[in-house]
């Protein structure tokens, strides 16, 4: 038998049971038992963004003059204990819920009003109402919309940034290390030409580095602010200074350039830029998936593989075949990479979901995004500490391979010609010899200007064999 103990509380709908020691009221309690669906809750970047919000709504309707100075006070420190993670275990509203996110703004309007009442104590005409005080101006129209853009671009700024450097620094860190390192570059998964070490991670810190500014690029219109828009985008019941003054107290909490969105009706009725957000994070997801696919290539082996680098050993890779150990870092990023992926098929679906004046997928777009957000944060660092900063090259393994490449004879082109050095390429590789013998007995070139031309540290800087001289 239980011993929960519950009081009674009141909506509009009526009265419902809620456990006694919960800080929420009777609509979240209809959102608990509406929507068993997933178990999922929503992101704790979502609930800290949220609180945030309401401080600056608080903050902001007694400039204006419309929230006395104490109401002011205790909202404003409920919400920003919201923020800090108090009391996360009481929004436990499923992320299936409304589409608007109505449970979720309830929620918090409903904890932040209990808590501010503890403050103000037990006089009626003081009491902090969740729709009347903590709500006022606004509609969980605007506040979710506005709570998407706040948490993925705080999220980004104070987290996902400075992982994706951290990650650039350490590839160009190693890239020039392992300057002076030649291997064979591969095409089709088949030998090709020479590349250096330096040259092949330098691809990989520029891919990075392109997935930084892409993300930049699209920050501005995440820091754009709905809120102020309230339920259809015409500003109806809130002052028409809210959703600027609102923006501004949220830049100074956070240091963050947050401002008003130009076009609120877009703001509520579209989704466009969490789309935006997601589809730059799927091109990122897509950059560290082929990084951690070529360090699963290039650890290969150790034997029967390519063998070139050899990854950290950070834990037995077998349950049955003692001594084998397994590239688990890059099989992790490549999974938070199809994850996040996955993640922005649901993020595209639901920016379609704007019917008329509402986007109605708002909660699962949230968590969507805050969950690719914060994947590629940690996979971004563990992939820069335990993969990349860590990896020792097997300069032996390198060096034979490239000694045997037939390829090599591309560089032979513009003397003797392509037709005569595939006839070259062919019998070195079918008689396992070095090129440089089989191209010394099927040419009239002497060793000397064979070993210049087949040079392969001077191949990697490209150009005609006269400009390498």
């Amino acid at each position: 038998m239980s011993n929960q103990r519950y009081r009674t509380e009141r909506d509009s709908l009526g009265e419902l049971q809620v456990p006694a020691d919960a800080l929420y009221g009777a609509q979240t309690q209809r959102a608990i038992d509406n929507f068993p669906i997933s178990g999922l809750r929503m992101p704790r970047a979502f609930i800290r963004a949220l609180g945030l919000v309401k401080a600056a709504c608080a903050l902001s309707n007694r400039d204006l003059g419309l929230l006395d100075a104490a109401r002011c006070e205790a909202i404003a420190a409920a919400a920003r204990r919201v923020a800090d993670g108090e009391f996360d275990e009481h929004f436990p509203v499923d992320v299936f819920q409304t589409g608007s996110g109505t449970s979720t703004n309830m929620n918090a309007n409903e904890v932040i009003a209990h808590l501010a009442n503890e403050t103000l104590g037990e006089s009626p005409g003081e009491r902090v109402h969740p729709n009347d005080h903590v709500n006022m101006g606004q509609s969980s129209n605007d506040v979710i919309p506005t709570a998407i853009h706040v948490s993925a671009a705080l999220e980004i700024e104070q987290g996902l940034l400075g992982a994706l450097a951290q990650l650039r620094q350490t590839i160009e860190r190693r890239a020039a290390e392992l300057a002076g390192v030649v291997k064979t570059g591969r095409t089709h998964l088949m030998d090709a030409m020479p590349i250096r070490l330096d040259q092949e991670l330098g691809a990989w810190a520029e891919q990075i580095n392109q997935g930084e500014a892409r993300i930049r690029d699209s920050l501005p219109r995440l820091r754009a602010l709905a809120q102020g828009a309230t339920a259809v985008g015409t500003g109806v019941n809130a002052h028409r200074e809210f959703g600027a003054r609102v923006s501004a107290h949220l830049a100074e909490a956070t240091g963050v350039a947050f401002e008003p969105m130009d076009n609120r009706f877009a703001g509520l009725s579209a989704q466009d830029a969490a789309v935006e957000m997601s589809g730059q994070l799927r091109t990122l997801a897509v950059a560290l998936m082929k990084i951690a696919n070529d360090l699963r290539w290039m650890n290969s082996g150790p034997l029967a593989g390519l063998g070139e680098i050899a990854l950290p050993a950070l834990q037995p890779g077998s349950s049955i075949m003692p001594g084998k150990v397994n590239p688990v870092i890059p099989e992790a990023v490549a999974m938070v990479c199809a994850q996040v992926m996955g993640n922005d098929a649901t993020v595209a679906i639901a920016g379609q979901s704007g019917n008329f004046q509402l986007n109605v997928m708002l909660p699962v777009i949230a968590h969507n995004l805050l969950q690719s957000i914060a994947l590629l944060r940690e996979a971004a660092a563990v992939l820069a500490d335990k993969a990349i900063a860590g990896f020792s090259v097997n300069e032996d393994n390198i060096g034979a391979a490239l000694g045997k490449n037939p390829i090599l004879v591309t560089a032979l082109n513009a003397v003797i010609g392509y037709e005569r050095g595939a006839a070259i390429a062919k019998r070195a590789y079918a008689e396992g010899r070095a090129l440089i013998d089989v191209a010394r007995e099927m040419t009239d070139l002497s060793e000397a200007e064979l070993k210049r031309l087949l040079d392969p540290t001077a191949l990697t800087e490209g150009g005609l064999p006269d400009e390498r001289d």
